[in-house]
């Protein structure tokens, strides 16, 4: 697959779907983080690994979403660079809600931060 030129331009209804999709995972993301933030257990220092990893892969979600509101994303090329970062973005989230959940699976969460 060669790479787009520099004046290459994707479909804008391609581009909005991506955006919709992109919009989801995001709000999914920000609701997964709010619940976990919200819960009412106490925290600890096993929580703050996967917080980082939550935060930084939202972080990078809303910069792409950011990015494919600009007019400009219908370039080839700023598309593909916001669809790669958009994976990593949910790569990052992923992991991050993956450490939570083992953290919860083996009880570490229930260790005192302070303690």
């Amino acid at each position: 697959m060669s790479e787009p030129g520099p004046d290459e331009k994707i479909d804008a209804t391609f581009r909005n779907g991506s955006l919709t999709a992109t919009g989801i995972i995001l709000g999914f993301s920000l609701n997964f983080i709010s619940l976990w933030v919200s819960n009412p257990n106490d925290w600890s220092r096993v929580d703050l690994l996967p917080m980082v990893f939550l935060t930084v892969g939202i972080a990078i979600q809303v910069k792409v979403f950011a990015d494919l509101l600009a007019r400009d994303s219908l370039l080839a090329l700023k598309y593909d660079k916001a669809r790669r970062l958009f994976l990593i973005g949910l790569s990052i989230v992923a992991v991050g809600m993956g450490i939570a959940l083992i953290n919860d699976i083996l009880g570490l969460g229930s260790m005192r931060m302070l303690g």
